[in-house]
This record gives C-alpha cells, sequence and structure tokens, in this order.
C-alpha cells in the first residue's frame, strides 16, 4: 500500500478496511489480520495497526475478543449506513470536481446516465 502524505497513515488503514468490509471482501463476523500480520504486511509500526483497529471499534465496525482477536461486526445496519455514506461521499466529490470543471447540474445528469447506459 502506498501511504498519502497528508492523511495520517492509521486513518488510510481504517478507510482501506472499510472498503474491504463495503465491497464484501471482508463479511460480518469475518476475522482481521492479526496487528502483527497487518503490520507486517503494510510495513507500518504495530502500533499504527492497533490505533486503527481501536478506532474502528469505536465506530463499531469492529469488535476484538479477548485472546481470539478482532472480528467485523455482524450488524447489517452499520454496514449499510458505512456504505452509504461511503456512496456519498463519493458523489459529493464527484460533484464539486465536475461543478470545478465547469458543467451544471443538469450536465452533470445527463453524462451520467450517458455513461451508465454505456455501462451495461
Amino acid at each position: 500500500m502506498i501511504f498519502n502524505d497528508n492523511l495520517p497513515i492509521y486513518t488510510q488503514i481504517m478507510n482501506l478496511i472499510k472498503k474491504r468490509v463495503v465491497a464484501g471482501e471482508l463479511k460480518g463476523g469475518d476475522k482481521l489480520p492479526s496487528v502483527r500480520e497487518l503490520s507486517t504486511e503494510l510495513k507500518v509500526n504495530p502500533n499504527t495497526i492497533q490505533r486503527s483497529y481501536q478506532e474502528l471499534e469505536r465506530e463499531e465496525l469492529v469488535f476484538t475478543q479477548r485472546g481470539m482477536g478482532t472480528f467485523v461486526t455482524e450488524d447489517k445496519e452499520i454496514i449499510k449506513e458505512l456504505k452509504n455514506n461511503m456512496a456519498s461521499n463519493v458523489v459529493k466529490g464527484f460533484i464539486t470536481d465536475m461543478r470545478s470543471l465547469g458543467f451544471s447540474p443538469e450536465e452533470i445528469i445527463e453524462l451520467i446516465s450517458e455513461k451508465a447506459r454505456e455501462a451495461k
């Protein structure tokens, strides 16, 4: 993973895990890699992984069972809400970028509709 200097590494790791959950790569009840495994894989300090896991637990996306590991929540509503929030952020960013290119709301809608038809 290539890290962005403008965002804390632990936040980028959280976002990576969130994307994996939303995309279905990690499902409710799945065990996350151990702190050591993920720190070795991503070549970061284990404390950084630990902080990511703690923040994800605070957000109730994961839970820790002592001696067993850290697991993705099985609460489908939490995952659905995360997916909707992430999608909303992508759309807002897209609209902002399109507006900065001079597109009107109507032109943006038309372009999206056209590209959606092409994607079928």
